[in-house]
């Protein structure tokens, strides 16, 4: 709507058209996304626009769901730690960017740590992700995770026998230290197939969007599908305890990966919905020898759409 048809309007119409359009711009923050996806993967076919449409219907339902989830978290002073695993170009990254999108991110934040520094590699291998555990009423989304050491430090040897045999003996221990403190530890294993990793390793290579998403380690790792296979194997049978159990995402399909996350995790949680108190606006106060100064013209950004 032009500004002129909007002077038109009288002020609870415009007051409704100003919502609407906040409602739409949130939607289409979610539409460029899933486009740009569905642009990479060719043109849809009837079945899958239909499921689209349900995709959209149910994504904004469960984060709704997520957002009542959050004021829960908030009121009782939950703890929640969620680990995302799984190969590279599962789709760990657009799961936790559904979760995380319509949150406070001073209550639910990402910890995507980077490669250990030097002196990091000489401290006790869990004290860099102690730092980032959530306090009460926080939510903490760690895209990967101490699990590192089972998965890319043992296929890619940055790791010795004995770390990787110690790794495994402590992280129990570390994991039922943190949940009898108080922290609930969700995991997610994103599992795709051979021939889904390579289509979406060439989707990247073609897409200059995507292009930096693929490192060396990404390639090589491509090559070695069999060695993280056998670890992620192991990784399994050796971490899932009852305490923090691990639990497998079919993520060849990406919107239904994520929708399935997301109901899944809401499904382990006891949240319940948060009174609020009503929320007035209060009326501008206005001062009758206050005048609005000009902005310079050279300030302006330039109106180029």
């Amino acid at each position: 709507m032009r500004d002129q048809d909007m002077a038109d309007l009288s002020s609870e119409e415009r007051e409704r058209v100003q919502m609407r359009r906040e409602i739409i711009d949130d939607l289409d923050e979610e539409f460029e996304l899933s486009l740009e996806e569905d642009a990479a993967g060719g043109a849809l076919d009837a079945s899958d626009r239909a499921f689209r449409r349900v995709y959209f219907r149910e994504l904004i339902r469960l984060q709704g769901e997520l957002v009542k989830l959050q004021d829960w978290i908030k009121a009782t002073g939950h703890r929640l730690v969620v680990i995302f695993e799984g190969r590279d170009a599962a789709g760990k990254g657009g799961a936790i960017k559904r979760i995380a999108q319509r949150l406070n991110p001073r209550i639910c934040r990402v910890a995507a740590l980077p490669a250990p520094s030097d002196r990091e590699r000489t401290q006790w291998y869990f004290q860099r992700y102690v730092a980032h555990l959530p306090a009460a009423g926080e939510i903490v989304l760690f895209d990967r995770s101490w699990y590192n050491r089972a998965g890319v430090e043992r296929v890619m040897g940055f790791c010795t026998d004995a770390q990787y045999e110690e790794f495994f003996r402590s992280v129990p221990e570390f994991e039922r230290m943190l949940v009898s403190s108080g922290i609930q530890i969700v995991k997610f294993w994103f599992s795709i197939t051979d021939d889904e990793q390579e289509a979406r390793f060439r989707a990247r290579i073609e897409d200059p969007l995507k292009q930096w998403k693929l490192s060396p380690m990404d390639l090589e790792s491509r090559r070695r599908w069999e060695n993280y296979t056998r670890a992620k194997e192991v990784m399994l049978e050796r971490s899932h305890i009852p305490e923090a159990p691990w639990w497998v995402v079919q993520a060849v399909d990406k919107k239904r990966a994520r929708l399935n996350c997301m109901a899944h995790l809401l499904s382990l949680i006891p949240y319940e919905a948060v009174s609020h108190p009503e929320v007035l606006l209060p009326e501008r106060v206005y001062h009758p020898d206050y005048e609005r100064q000009p902005t310079p013209a050279s300030m302006i950004v330039p109106e180029l759409y």
